[in-house]
């Protein structure tokens, strides 16, 4: 089968199958068995039952079961709470297809302020990852400045990529380190995906440090007097940026069917400050 798509059916069905008793890969098997594609039946299975409950690629393990799925919090029961280790996190909203879920209070007011502290002094005009075979150029779609932190450089950087990890979970190497920008007035993201275009020729050399990125998650670091939303206009939904919370959104394959095409409009008035965390299927070095 072709463009075959998780769809919210598909998801009631796996999750009535493991209500009644059948085993994540008994259910695996019926869905081959049906035509399904073994990768994008996986996902579902990781979307509805979570990762760790997924079947393995290659045996059991933490890291095997959970690389084979998606990111994905663990929304079972729909607890308005959930535990990151250090931290009891509101879920503010959540979206299954295309999932997209909103978190309140992912980080104090201190949290916040400290990143832009740290980040300030470092900011430079936005680039994209890397546009062209030979590297990167200015990205006239993204109007900011920005600048990113490497993987556990300080205490608190640690603890909020290690409280992101416990949330979403998926293993903290198989992140990017944060990235934060700060848009002033009248700054955007036009509306983009966050993966990487499987037909651009610097894709390859790309994917080579961690596969293909699976999930973002925006948190923000201040309130804007006005503007600066994250948009998705397929499916016509505005996240207000509010100071310590985040919304996080999962893709798995890098095609416009996903939904998850997303920017950030046009900040009104003051300044939006934001921390990106980027997630690939296996780990970022």
């Amino acid at each position: 089968m072709s463009q075959q798509i998780v769809t919210p059916e598909l998801c009631d069905w796996i999750a009535e199958q493991s209500r009644v008793g059948h085993p994540a890969d008994a259910i695996l098997a019926a869905m081959r068995g049906s035509g399904w594609d073994e990768t994008i039946a996986r996902q579902a299975l990781a979307r509805v039952l979570g990762p760790v409950a997924a079947p393995a690629v290659g045996g059991a393990g933490t890291v095997a079961a959970m690389s084979a799925g998606l990111p994905e919090p663990d929304l079972a029961g729909s607890r308005p709470v959930l535990d990151a280790g250090d931290r009891q996190v509101k879920v503010a909203m959540a979206l299954r297809q295309p999932r997209v879920v909103v978190f309140a209070d992912l980080l104090s007011v201190e949290e916040c302020d400290g990143i832009v502290a740290q980040a300030a002094k470092r900011l430079a005009r936005s680039e994209t990852v890397a546009t062209n075979a030979d590297g990167s150029e200015v990205n006239s779609a993204r109007t900011s400045d920005g600048m990113f932190f490497e993987r556990g450089e300080s205490e608190l950087i640690r603890r909020v990529e290690t409280r992101i990890a416990t949330l979403l979970r998926w293993p903290l190497d198989h992140g990017e380190g944060l990235q934060v920008l700060r848009y002033r007035p009248g700054a955007e993201y036009q509306p983009h995906y966050d993966y990487f275009d499987p037909g651009h020729a610097s894709t390859p050399s790309i994917l080579k440090r961690g596969g293909q990125r699976v999930g973002t998650l925006v948190i923000y670091l201040n309130t804007p007097e006005a503007g600066g939303a994250t948009t998705f206009p397929d499916i016509g939904l505005e996240v207000a940026p509010v100071k310590g919370h985040a919304v996080f959104f999962s893709y798995d394959r890098p095609h416009p069917a996903t939904q998850t095409l997303h920017g950030g409009a046009p900040v009104l008035a003051g300044e939006k400050w934001v921390a990106t965390k980027w997630l690939r299927q296996g780990v970022f070095n």
